[in-house]
Formats: C-alpha cells, sequence, structure tokens
C-alpha cells in the first residue's frame, strides 16, 4: 500500500490524515507511508498489528473490534460503514493524542469482517472542544459547580447506591439569606461574587466523594455520602459557621453574609430524587421561617402529612366543584338601619358536594387561597355575580374578591367584558376589599379601586378596624361603604370599649361621607343603637343570614323593597 498511494499519501499528509488496511484474519495493518506524520514518537511495529495498535489504546482497548460487532451488516462489495474517537498514547507520562478514525469493512465468506480499509485523523482541537462544551453543559459558569440537572441526577445515583449497599446519606440545600438585599444595596456583581465565595467556602471543606451543585440562584445541593445523623449537625455547623464567621471580601467593601440549611436523611426519609428536594426545601423554609443562619433537619410529622392528605382531596373536591358548576351563591341582606328595607345584598360562597352536604365561605375560602386555588373561585363568583344582577334588574349586589385578585389581570378582562356585555350591570354592583390588602398595596389599590368606579361600581373595605388602614387612606382610596368588623358589633350593647370604638368609626366615616355597614348585628338593642349614633346599614343574625334562595323574590315573583 505505501508504495501504491505515494500521491494520495502527499495528500493525507497535507490533511493531517492517514490511511491503513487492515486484515483480520492475520491482524496485520499496512499504513500508508505518511503515517509516521501522524503518530508521531510511536514505533512502526506498535503499529504493525491489531493487537499491538490496541495496548495504545484509551479508554477502551476493543473500541477498534467493537465498532465493527456494532456496526450495520456489510452489503455486497460495498462493505458497512463505521466512525469512532479513541485516545492513543505509548506511556501515562505521555500526552493523549486523540483519533477520529472512519473507514468500510468488508465481510468474509462467513458474514463476518474479514478485512478493513480506513482513514484516521488527529483530533486534539475539536475533542478539546467536545470537553469544554461537555464540562459547560454540566457546571455551573458562575461557580464552576455541577449544575442541577446534573446535580439531580448524581442524587439519584447516590440514592439508589445507598439503597442497594444499605448505606446512609444526606442531601442538603444551603440557601444564602437575604441575597435579594445584597442585589439592591450592592448590585448584582457583588450578590455574584457573594455567590462564588459562598460555593468557595462550602467547597473546602467537603470530604472526599461529598458532590456540590448549584442548585438555583442563592441555593447549593450538597450530596454527602456515608453520612449519619449527628454526622449532618456537624456538618451543617461547619458549613454555618464557615461562612458566618468571615466577612466576604467584594469590590464594594466587606459584606457579612449567613446561610440556612435544611436537610434530609437518604434513602431513610426519601427514596428518589423529587422526594429528597421537596423535603430539603421544606426544611430550609423552616429554618429561615425560625431564624436566618440555622439549620433544620426533616423528621416525620403525622399532623403535617394528614393535612398534606386533606389538601389533596379538597383541591380535587374544589376543582370538581368548579368544573361541575357546584360553586353556588347564598345571598346575606343588608339593610337600611331606620327603615330595615334592603339595600343590597352579600354574596357569600357555597359549595354543594356530592353527598348534598353544602359547605359555607369560611370552610372554602381559606383553604383555596392557602392551595392557591382562589383564583379561579373568584373568577367563577363574578360570572355568578353579574348573572344574577343581569337577571333581577332592581337588586344590588355585593362581591368579595381576595388579596390576590385585586392585581390578577385575568379577573379585569372578565369584569370588563361582562360589563359591556351586560349594559346597567355595573352600577348595581359593590366589591368588597377586605382591610389588610388595602393597607399591604395602598398605591396599586387605588388603580383598582379607580379602575372600578370608572366602570361604575362602588367599593367597600370589609372587616374594618380588624388592621391598621386610617382613615386618610380611605380617603385616599375613594371608598363608598366602610363594614365595620363584626368583632367590634356583636357585643356593642354590652360592652363599653366596643361602643366607644364604634361610635368613632361612625362619626369619622360620615365626616368624610362614606356610608357605614355594622356586621354580625345580633339583637334589637344593638341595631337601634346603630341606628341613633348614624350607622347607615346593619346585617348580621338580627336581619337575616344567608340564603341560597334570592331573598328579594317573594312566592309570587315580585321583588321585596330595596333601597336606593
Amino acid at each position: 500500500m505505501t508504495s501504491a498511494l505515494p500521491q494520495a499519501s502527499t495528500i493525507l499528509a497535507s490533511l493531517g490524515q492517514a490511511a491503513f488496511a487492515w486484515d483480520i484474519a492475520t491482524d496485520a495493518i499496512a499504513w500508508s507511508d505518511n503515517t509516521a506524520s501522524v503518530f508521531s514518537d510511536i514505533p512502526a511495529a506498535s503499529l504493525a498489528s491489531g493487537a499491538e495498535f490496541s495496548k495504545l489504546i484509551e479508554p477502551v482497548r476493543s473500541i477498534r473490534s467493537d465498532a465493527l460487532g456494532h456496526s450495520p451488516p456489510a452489503r455486497g462489495s460495498d462493505g458497512a460503514s463505521y466512525r469512532i474517537e479513541y485516545g492513543v498514547r505509548m506511556s501515562t507520562s505521555e500526552p493523549l493524542l486523540w483519533i477520529e478514525e472512519t473507514g468500510r469493512w468488508f465481510a468474509g465468506v462467513d458474514g463476518r469482517p474479514a478485512r478493513v480499509q480506513g482513514i484516521v485523523r488527529v483530533n486534539n482541537e475539536r475533542h478539546a472542544r467536545d470537553e469544554q462544551l461537555l464540562k459547560l453543559s454540566r457546571r455551573d459558569p458562575l461557580t464552576g459547580e455541577l449544575n442541577r440537572t446534573h446535580l439531580v441526577a448524581s442524587l439519584a445515583e447516590t440514592i439508589e447506591e445507598a439503597a442497594r449497599f444499605r448505606t446512609s446519606c444526606a442531601f442538603m440545600l444551603i440557601g444564602i439569606d437575604h441575597l435579594a438585599r445584597i442585589n439592591d444595596a450592592f448590585g448584582f456583581d457583588v450578590a455574584d461574587a457573594v455567590i462564588s465565595e459562598v460555593a468557595n467556602r462550602i467547597r473546602i471543606r467537603l470530604r472526599a466523594g461529598d458532590v456540590l451543585g448549584r442548585f438555583s440562584g442563592n441555593k447549593f445541593g450538597l450530596i454527602l455520602k456515608n453520612c449519619t445523623v449527628d454526622d449532618m449537625n456537624i456538618a451543617a455547623e461547619r458549613f454555618l459557621a464557615g461562612i458566618r464567621d468571615e466577612v466576604v471580601p467584594t469590590s464594594s467593601g466587606p459584606v457579612s453574609v449567613t446561610v440556612s440549611i435544611g436537610a434530609v436523611s437518604v434513602p431513610r426519609y426519601a427514596r428518589s430524587a423529587s422526594e429528597a428536594i421537596n423535603r430539603a426545601h421544606e426544611t430550609l423554609d423552616m429554618a429561615k421561617r425560625r431564624r436566618a443562619g440555622s439549620f433544620s433537619l426533616w423528621r416525620p410529622n403525622v399532623e403535617r402529612d394528614a393535612q398534606r392528605r386533606v389538601n389533596i382531596r379538597v383541591t380535587d373536591e374544589i376543582v370538581t366543584a368548579l368544573n361541575e358548576r357546584r360553586i353556588v351563591m347564598g345571598f346575606e341582606p343588608v339593610v337600611e338601619a331606620r327603615s330595615r328595607s334592603a339595600a343590597f345584598y352579600e354574596c357569600l360562597i357555597r359549595m354543594e358536594q356530592e353527598d348534598g352536604q353544602v359547605l359555607l365561605a369560611p370552610d372554602i375560602v381559606p383553604v383555596a387561597e392557602r392551595l392557591g386555588l382562589i383564583r379561579l373561585v373568584d373568577h367563577r363568583v363574578l360570572e355568578l355575580v353579574v348573572a344574577e344582577l343581569a337577571a333581577s334588574p332592581n337588586v344590588q349586589l355585593s362581591l368579595n374578591i381576595s388579596p390576590d385578585t385585586t392585581m390578577d389581570p385575568d379577573w379585569w378582562a372578565s369584569i370588563e367584558s361582562l360589563m359591556r356585555a351586560h349594559p346597567g350591570v355595573a352600577e348595581r354592583l359593590i366589591v368588597e376589599i377586605t382591610e389588610t390588602v388595602a393597607i399591604q398595596d395602598i398605591d396599586d389599590l387605588r388603580g383598582f379601586v379607580m379602575r372600578l368606579k370608572n366602570l361604575g361600581s362602588r367599593i367597600a373595605i370589609d372587616d374594618f378596624g380588624a388592621g391598621y388602614t386610617s382613615f386618610r387612606n380611605l380617603r385616599k382610596l375613594g371608598v363608598d361603604i366602610v363594614k365595620i368588623d363584626g368583632e367590634f358589633v356583636r357585643n356593642v350593647a354590652r360592652s363599653a370599649d366596643d361602643r366607644a370604638f364604634v361610635q368613632t368609626l361612625i362619626d369619622l366615616a360620615r365626616r368624610l361621607e362614606i356610608k357605614t355597614v355594622a356586621e354580625w348585628v345580633q339583637d334589637e338593642e344593638a341595631a337601634l343603637m346603630l341606628r341613633d349614633w348614624g350607622c347607615d346599614y346593619i346585617q348580621g343574625r338580627l336581619i337575616g343570614l344567608a340564603s341560597s334562595q334570592r331573598p328579594w323574590e317573594t312566592r309570587a315573583g315580585t321583588a321585596l323593597p330595596v333601597a336606593s
């Protein structure tokens, strides 16, 4: 071959390649005469046969033979193609030479590989580039630690290995406390420096075999192998102290940093990566709520697990009730304090269960808010209230909305669409907002109130007195109605303190031309006192509790009197 291809050898040499022919039966390899330019410092004897050449190959010596067996079978005289990559070197002290080999093998009479023809070329640059890309795909660019994908994969392997060999390990989530404050105070470059330094301080305190990765922006995941509960406590204190005891030097000056840690023992309390992550997250949140810079270890909790089973069941029940239109309204009258004629009706949510029982608002709303379902409930209630207003042109209704709904663009899109579809409805709608919303987001809430008032609706602040909203804020918001919290009203006839408080609220509201509603009115004595103080409307057991029937309709179908 070396004498037959002088021109081809010259071309191959210019391309940094060498050609070969390999006779499988004799294991002899014939090379083009430019082979020395490719395999420099490798003696010809080491290239003369497949067996000798395989001794130089890393990481798998049999890669060339295996490639022939795994490639598609040869068909006719065209043979079958293959392509492989491997490293070659004479000794461990010499650098590894990365080779790309492409060729075709041809079958003998028995259908098995008999001879091979191919080309090899040095591919160190491409391999280095591939290695760098692989590193980037596995590593977090800021800290150089494993990224989340590979950290989770390593955690899954560790849990499987620990279960197989009956060993105990741990998974920790280490969260940097108040990183957002550092961002705001110093800038994101300083926050990045803090993240890098925290990663470094954790890394230098690891044992051989432990695995560190960046789980998210301010969190690191840590896999501690062969780690008991006692070991976990010792390790956690080592990490906490290592970060807490020395300030982090940055370009903007030293920054004091603490971390909180949540941990779970695996596989004892977590038999999958997702379960370990969830429980470490849970304990990290517990640690942060207790005190920044603390450690919390996950332990079984019967009450917590029972509550979660209830949450799952209730979530399913609420969603099913929404889909099956079993979310309905109860209507509680609000009457004028003097004439006792109906002014409007507060719409209260009800959920009809499959067994015929009915859940009331206090059973539904807190759970829906906690489980993130209140948005769906509020949308359904809005549809029901608008439908009632459209069907009853002489009735005014009030609607309670949750805090999150005040900033929900989809709710706004719904109400504006419904108001356009039903002219005249907006003027008979009162939207009730709890006092806690008013004091938390006063500026954002003002925009919400103005949009509703522009539609023609009125705004009521519910449970007034339970928080700390000032009358100045009520005036700033343009509130139309204040509903005095029932806790101050129900004992007003027997409590001097409650009388003083309620009377003061009513007087201030009148001066600001804001209407007042007293909730939870229990008896006639209280109703008369409220009337004499100038309270505009009353609501509660004395007047009538919520009913699924439409109170403004008589049996004959005529409307009850409604105050203008």
